[in-house]
């Protein structure tokens, strides 16, 4: 298991938890004075008053919660955030809210869940031809829906 160091910028800021044993994602939790207030459509970067040192060949990946992200609309601007792991500044989060009415972001709230995971470097080259497949060149929808 790889340990990430986590410096608190603020000491109000809370440490990533796990919501259960075989969590994959950390809960990331909103550090701000009052109450945050998001219109219809609007984006806030909210602070989680963390810095974190993500080991090398990892990506901590900032992932909408389910329960916020379904029931009241409330998701990452950019879908999935990504901390790479030379980044040293605070972890934010561009919350979005994507419902038609007001919504509200309490102090300390649990507002993302981080995965941290591997991923693959590549080199990209360029080439006259690729392989062939059997989808070939079909796009969006092109393998069918059952």
């Amino acid at each position: 298991m790889p340990v990430i160091a986590v410096k608190k910028l603020d000491e109000r800021a809370v440490l990533p938890t796990y919501g259960s044993e075989y969590a994959a994602g950390a809960d990331l939790y909103a550090l701000c004075d009052e109450e945050l207030v998001f219109a219809p459509g609007e984006t806030k970067f909210v602070r989680t008053g963390l810095a974190m040192e993500i080991p090398e060949g990892y990506a901590g990946l900032i992932y909408a919660r389910s329960g916020l992200a379904c029931k009241r609309g409330l998701a990452p601007a950019n879908k999935v955030g990504v901390v790479d792991s030379d980044y040293r500044g605070e972890v934010m989060v561009a919350l979005h809210n994507h419902s038609t009415v007001e919504q509200k972001i309490a102090p300390m709230e649990r507002i993302a869940q981080l995965v941290v995971a591997p991923f693959l470097k590549a080199s990209f080259e360029q080439a006259e031809e690729l392989h062939d497949t059997v989808r070939g060149e079909g796009g969006f929808g092109s393998t069918g829906r059952k």
